[in-house]
């Protein structure tokens, strides 16, 4: 396993393990190509995110996509605005 989501209801998957570009990753009974390479603990999408779109974790809304994210994109603060860093509230 080399990444989890955290509920049924999230557009994102955790990386475990650091995940190189062009890595076929599972989740659930999909499998994805990552497009980016993935550090340990951070995001990618596991299905299409409009921009606009809620991104979504732990089933919660973190934050709003900037653009349109494609499944297996590096999901980070250069394509959403995080409630994290107080972009949004």
């Amino acid at each position: 396993m080399k990444a989890v989501i955290m509920d049924e209801k999230d557009n994102v998957a955790t990386a475990i393990v650091p995940i190189k570009k062009g890595e076929r990753v599972r989740i659930g009974e999909k499998e994805i190509e990552v497009l980016d390479d993935i550090p340990q603990g951070h995001k990618f999408a596991i299905k299409k995110i409009k921009a606009g779109e809620a991104v979504i974790k732990y089933g919660e809304v973190i934050g709003i996509a900037t653009k349109e994210i494609t499944p297996g994109e590096y999901v980070h603060i250069h394509n959403v605005k995080s409630r994290y860093q107080g972009d949004i509230k």
